[in-house]
């Protein structure tokens, strides 16, 4: 059977789902293929979330990934979207899920260690559902 093929999506594809798509290949990459993706592009990933996924996990993202355009990535199984305080973008899938994360940009460090926590859980309790064939 194949992998089901994740995207984790947010407007600008420059924190939160970049983060997602890194954790996800980093934590789950046995169970699930990871993308991320949005309607907007920016010159770069945000320096701050490379930075601290780079401290938690030792993954560099700069070398790893780029920002993507929802029409960039395959037709996925899953979207997760990040949590935007605009409309969302769509993609079609099998299924949905919104994980409500606050944007971190601008903040503090502890807020970016915090939402990468949270995407961590979060990715290995989508890993468990998926083998657990709830999904």
């Amino acid at each position: 059977m194949n992998k089901p093929k994740v995207a984790f999506i947010c407007v600008h594809n420059s924190c939160r789902s970049q983060m997602a798509e890194a954790l996800g290949k980093h934590l789950a990459a046995e169970v699930f293929e990871s993308y991320s993706a949005g309607t907007e592009l920016r010159p770069q990933i945000n320096q701050d979330a490379v930075r601290i996924i780079e401290d938690l996990y030792h993954i560099d993202m700069n070398e790893t990934q780029k920002s993507k355009l929802l029409s960039d990535i395959p037709e996925v199984d899953i979207v997760i979207t990040m949590g935007c305080n605009v409309s969302c973008p769509n993609l079609p899938c099998k299924h949905l899920e919104d994980w409500g994360l606050e944007d971190p940009s601008g903040k503090e460090d502890e807020a970016f260690v915090l939402t990468a926590r949270i995407i961590e859980e979060k990715i290995i309790g989508l890993k468990q559902r998926i083998e657990k064939g709830i999904l």
